[in-house]
């Protein structure tokens, strides 16, 4: 159960933070403190973050409920623990080996799609939607009555890497078992099967996002985020339609990023 009130010893008896407490709460010292904890495994809490991991598969939204108490506790709706950064950086590493091992791919060549699945696929295109989404939260869902609110950059990349976690499980691991076999061989149930992963990675990626944003109190019309389902359907029918295969086509781009 989440606390409904919050004692800070900090703040003055109007509940303004003093301003040496102040200081503490800047992006700039919760951004400090952040990347401090990144260097010292034992301050991290890595059982809650396998708790979260399992979460966003089976109720994403008591993941959410924690943001909530962090915020009333700690002022911050950011992580402030790098431990689910450390294991999802983990899951990438494995994962992207065994598509690696799965396309038959050499060791230099493993390497090569490991620093693209890290630094462009999870931090480059993670950088690139969290900036985008915590402008668009911030320049249009605000509600009036709350502008002295606003999405904090590192939740808006919070939101991300919660929402990527499933769609890396299932598009880099799940995926695995039935690439060689069904996916890629040329027949209808090869591109329904990979589609259908594909669409439902995807579509888990849109929800996680939908509800990250929509636990925040201070905003409002976040149902538009999950507006692009109405578009991910219809080009799931359309692929299906027109013998696209999703997965081949990403098989084939990486193999030709690492030559």
């Amino acid at each position: 159960m989440l606390p409904t009130t919050l004692v800070n010893s900090g703040s003055h008896g109007n509940g303004v933070l003093s301003p040496r407490d102040a200081a503490r709460h800047t992006a700039g010292a919760k951004r400090y403190k952040y990347l401090r904890r990144l260097f010292h495994f034992r301050q991290m809490d890595f059982e809650f973050a396998l708790w979260q991991m399992l979460y966003l598969f089976t109720s994403p939204q008591r993941v959410y409920r924690n943001f909530h108490y962090r915020k009333q506790t700690k002022d911050q709706w950011a992580r402030d623990d790098p431990a689910f950064l450390v294991l999802l950086s983990i899951w990438l590493c494995v994962s992207t080996v065994g598509f690696g091992f799965v396309l038959d791919m050499g060791f230099f060549e493993t390497i090569k799609l490991l620093l693209w699945v890290v630094f462009i696929d999870c931090v480059g295109v993670g950088l690139l939607i969290a900036t985008l989404m915590w402008f668009i939260s911030n320049k249009y869902l605000v509600k009036q009555q709350n502008r002295d609110y606003d999405v904090e950059w590192g939740y808006a990349f919070d939101v991300h890497l919660n929402a990527f976690y499933p769609l890396l499980v299932i598009l880099h691991f799940i995926q695995l078992f039935f690439i060689n076999y069904v996916i890629i061989s040329d027949s209808v149930i090869g591109y329904f099967v990979g589609n259908t992963l594909w669409l439902i990675a995807i579509g888990y990626y849109v929800y996680v996002t939908f509800l990250g944003y929509s636990a925040l109190p201070f905003l409002k019309n976040t149902a538009i985020l999950l507006y692009p389902f109405a578009l991910l359907i219809m080009l799931y029918l359309i692929s299906l339609a027109c013998g696209w295969n999703f997965t081949k086509m990403l098989c084939s781009f990486y193999k030709y990023r690492v030559k």
